[in-house]
C-alpha cells in the first residue's frame, strides 16, 4: 500500500465514521473498487483507533470535566463516611 492509498482510505474513514453508514464497509469496498490491494484488518484497526484518538482529543475538555467531577463525588462521599 503506498502513502496516497493510506491518505485517500483515510479520508475515507474520517468523512463516513460519524455518518449513520459503515465506515468498515467503505473501507472493504474502495480497494475492491479502485483495484487497490487489501490493506488487512491491522490498517482497518489502525484507522479506527485514529478515530477515536481525534474524537478523545476534541472532547478533552469535557473528559476533564467529568473526571474533575468524579473525583469530587468521590472525595465528597469519602468526607461524608
Amino acid at each position: 500500500m503506498t502513502v496516497f492509498q493510506a491518505l485517500v482510505l483515510g479520508i475515507i474513514q474520517g468523512l463516513s465514521e460519524f455518518l449513520p453508514i459503515s465506515s468498515s464497509a467503505h473501507l472493504a469496498l474502495a480497494p475492491w473498487i479502485l483495484h487497490w490491494p487489501d490493506p488487512g484488518l491491522a490498517f482497518d484497526v489502525a484507522l479506527h483507533f485514529g478515530t477515536l484518538l481525534a474524537v478523545l482529543w476534541y472532547f478533552r475538555a469535557e473528559w476533564i470535566a467529568l473526571l474533575v467531577a468524579a473525583k469530587d463525588i468521590l472525595v465528597k462521599r469519602r468526607i461524608e463516611t
